[in-house]
């Protein structure tokens, strides 16, 4: 699949949508970085209600484009753990770009105390916010590896 990628898209942009542009996607990623999810059941309780055909097609798809990876191929299918890659840590800027293209149409009212919370350290200070996301990302990634070593 990559390698008939790379010869159609030459252009980055569109080598960039075709990776990153259906929402499923990028609200995956959204979970794994920002909510330290890394279960499939995990990314099924997501308000969005992603359907578990599609979760399993997005899930595939980023693994195959490197953005993600199945944390212990010896897992049980109950058990298996994704985490993102450099290549998907890389996506924080853009899925901060997305919210801060979005977050000024949304009406404070429907957002609860953490959503409001967030949106002001993003707006304050977006630089900051993604350093410290990606710190926390890398931490939590750390842990679950350890935990991966330590069992075997």
């Amino acid at each position: 699949m990559m390698v008939n990628l790379d010869l159609k898209l030459t252009c980055a942009i569109a080598r960039s949508t075709h990776l990153l542009g259906d929402k499923w996607s990028l609200l995956i990623l959204r979970d794994i970085l920002l909510h330290k999810k890394s279960r499939f059941k995990e990314f099924m309780e997501s308000k969005e209600k992603i359907a578990t055909n599609i979760l399993t097609n997005r899930i595939k798809s980023l693994i195959d484009a490197d953005l993600i990876v199945l944390l212990d191929r010896n897992s049980t299918k109950k058990s298996r753990q994704y985490i993102a890659t450099q290549k998907g840590i890389s996506t924080l800027p853009i899925i901060l770009e997305l919210y801060m293209f979005s977050i000024k149409d949304i009406n404070e009212s429907v957002l609860n105390d953490q959503q409001i919370q967030i949106k002001k350290q993003i707006i304050s200070n977006s630089e900051n916010f993604i350093n410290s996301k990606r710190i926390d990302y890398m931490a939590f990634k750390e842990d679950l590896l350890s935990k991966v070593i330590e069992h075997k």
